[in-house]
């Protein structure tokens, strides 16, 4: 389907996957099953737009896969190699939004903005957030450039690096719990208020090429798992991970990125075997940090595992999968360029400051007119 608003001027393709946003009643519960046209068709659009809807997949965010995410970031580049269009909107389900997000991301090298957004509440019911949030992304995507992947919730513009799912239920439901927001939008109108660092992109994987969350004979892709450490905490399920397969494990620590030292050992073995691991914390905001050995994080780097930053589980899993993934995913890459690759992705940029001192905020316009 095709709408068009008052000309026109600015061509934005939106990509149907799911979520809530596309979810209706199914007699037990809510699943994803109304169609891009059917979503859009709630939404009003901002003035000077043309939206069409491409229906990628229909699937609930809690069953997307590494294979949807590959198909995804394929469709994304193809839909950017045509020249006249000015931008993309993506609904998907919030429970896995925010590592899609991160993921077309450290693949995005085009000025041209992809939005991603959805809803909290159900498709066609009286108070949905889904119509509200789909405008504002319709806007933000018409009027912003050179800022990466982008997260529309709310009337909040997050940039999708350390943006996570931070509320289940309440409307607002995403932020950076270790920064502030990009911007905001409402009222016809989009702020930016920082502009976000971002590592250099990735190249699109060849896995790309042959992604399709539908065949049953797909080619097998890069094993990640998360593993968390908790008082009593073992060496376990590491090693399972290990045993069952997995090229990268992200361990999720205490405090500042802190275990024990028979995890460190664990940690020490796996790297031995050419697994990449990864260091985060259960703690919800702030840097991980070489303080504390006895299996602290001095250990678990001195033990080969890389800290990530104010990167949480689910994107640093999405870093280490990317390292894969551009090693060709099949555990045969370079290990000491697969280590330096993923500590450039773990480790990212230093966050700008705010873009006036004064704490003001820039217009949309302000920063297309610098792109």
């Amino acid at each position: 389907m095709k709408r068009t608003n008052d000309g026109g001027a600015r061509r934005i393709v939106v990509i149907s996957t799911g979520g809530t946003i596309a979810s209706r009643w199914q007699g037990t519960g809510y699943a994803a099953d109304a169609s891009g046209d059917d979503v859009l068709a709630t939404a009003p659009l901002p003035e000077n737009v043309t939206v069409e809807v491409v229906d990628l997949f229909n699937v609930n965010s809690s069953r997307m896969t590494a294979a949807h995410q590959l198909a995804l970031l394929r469709t994304v580049h193809e839909t950017l190699a045509d020249p006249g269009v000015d931008g993309i909107v993506i609904t998907h389900g919030t429970d896995t939004l925010e590592e899609t997000a991160f993921f077309l991301d450290l693949h995005h090298t085009d000025a041209r903005p992809v939005v991603l957004t959805g809803a909290q509440r159900p498709f066609g019911t009286g108070d949905g957030d889904g119509p509200g949030n789909l405008y504002d992304a319709l806007q933000v995507a018409s009027s912003v450039s050179d800022l990466g992947v982008l997260v529309v919730f709310d009337g909040r513009v997050h940039a999708a690096r350390g943006t996570v799912k931070t509320q289940t239920l309440a409307a607002d439901a995403f932020s950076d719990p270790s920064a502030e927001r990009l911007g905001r939008v409402g009222f016809s109108r989009v702020d930016i208020e920082r502009q976000p660092e971002r590592p250099t992109p990735l190249p699109l994987p060849a896995a790309a090429d042959k992604a399709d969350p539908d065949a049953p004979d797909a080619v097998p892709l890069p094993r990640v798992a998360i593993v968390t450490h908790h008082s009593d905490g073992d060496p376990f399920l590491l090693n399972a991970a290990v045993a069952a397969g997995a090229q990268g494990v992200v361990l999720v620590a205490t405090g500042a990125g802190n275990a024990t030292p028979e995890i460190a050992a664990a940690v020490a073995d796996a790297v031995a075997q050419g697994v990449l691991v990864a260091v985060t914390t259960r703690v919800p905001a702030g840097p991980l940090a070489e303080i504390y050995t006895g299996g602290g994080a001095v250990d678990l780097v001195a033990a080969g595992a890389l800290l990530t930053g104010t990167l949480r589980a689910a994107q640093a899993r999405i870093a280490v999968l990317a390292t894969l993934l551009a090693e060709g995913g099949n555990g045969a890459g370079d290990p000491v360029r697969s280590t330096a690759l993923l500590r450039r992705l773990l480790d990212g940029p230093v966050r700008a400051e705010p873009a006036l001192a004064t704490g003001g905020s820039r217009s949309a316009s302000a920063v297309a007119a610098r792109a």
